[in-house]
């Protein structure tokens, strides 16, 4: 079944991602009327998010919010599909890097970086960062159940130079990497909900105490890793800008939990100027205070 799948869905997405960006946008408007306007695709918790996140705004600006959140991401699930045959040049001029130099001088410390990130704006694009880094690039996911279909975003990604490892598979990864003398720069969204509350560090994120992943400053503590957080901006339809902000060089004599929190405080500033862009779909405050 899930080779037929595949088989049945791979021409389809090929298709897709031959399409000039003016087609594929055309094409998003109209998947964006099916899922907002007739599949009303997770309406009611995005509703709920944006209402929990941004009480301060009347209904009618939170409304606005998730229609354009909606179009929003219909366009960047679109993107993710052109990846599959878009070249380094298109990329590299709709995914720019603002400070370049900085984060290469951030390199010449010959420590490996862990770059913590939110599902904000364009964060698949985010992986042609690694036609710039000297560093072997590594990004941090979860598997697909369809071993066809994940194979697929395997080579997808081998193309931009990058190599997906799984959560499981990342403290072995890194470790390895040290013991060869190999520089990684490791990718960590680390916004979302954690699995279990129980044993969760609690912080508060959008005013709302809630659990947070503390995985990738803990690694960082105990590897030392540089850490730093990308700052991703949407300047228009289909291009973006990002930054990458140094967090620290030296993690270990920080307080526990400290980095993780200073990265939940650099997610909300993101959301509060462009709220839109953020990932809405996603229980993030399935557990709180």
């Amino acid at each position: 079944m899930q080779l037929l799948l595949y088989l049945f869905f791979y021409p389809i997405l090929w298709l897709i991602s031959i399409l000039p960006f003016r087609l594929l946008y055309i094409l998003s408007d109209f998947v964006f009327f099916l899922v907002y306007r007739v599949i009303k695709y997770r309406k009611r918790v995005v509703r709920a998010n944006i209402a929990m996140a941004l009480p301060h705004l009347s209904a009618k600006e939170r409304q606005e919010i998730e229609r354009k959140f909606f179009i929003h991401m219909c366009d960047m699930f679109l993107e993710m599909i052109k990846t599959m045959s878009i070249s380094r040049k298109e990329i590299e001029k709709r995914y720019v890097i603002t400070n370049l130099d900085s984060y290469l001088e951030i390199e010449k410390k010959n420590k490996s970086i862990a770059l913590l990130c939110a599902h904000y704006a364009s964060y698949e694009w985010a992986v042609s960062m690694n036609y710039i880094t000297s560093y072997k690039g590594y990004g941090i996911y979860k598997r697909i159940a369809n071993k066809y279909f994940d194979k697929l975003v395997h080579q997808i990604r081998s193309k931009f130079k990058a190599h997906l490892i799984t959560t499981k598979e990342t403290i072995s990864t890194i470790e390895e990497n040290q013991r060869n003398g190999v520089l990684g720069l490791y990718g960590f969204a680390s916004d979302q909900s954690p699995k279990s509350s129980n044993k969760a560090h609690w912080g508060t994120f959008m005013g709302i105490e809630t659990p947070i992943h503390v995985g990738a400053e803990l690694l960082a503590k105990r590897l030392d890793m540089t850490v730093v957080f990308l700052k991703t901006k949407k300047v228009k339809r289909g291009y973006y800008e990002a930054t990458i902000e140094l967090m620290t060089e030296d993690a270990k004599p920080i307080p526990n939990f400290e980095i993780s929190e200073a990265f939940m405080k650099k997610v909300e500033q993101q959301i509060y100027e462009a709220p839109e862009f953020y990932l809405w779909t996603h229980k993030r405050w399935k557990h709180r205070r």
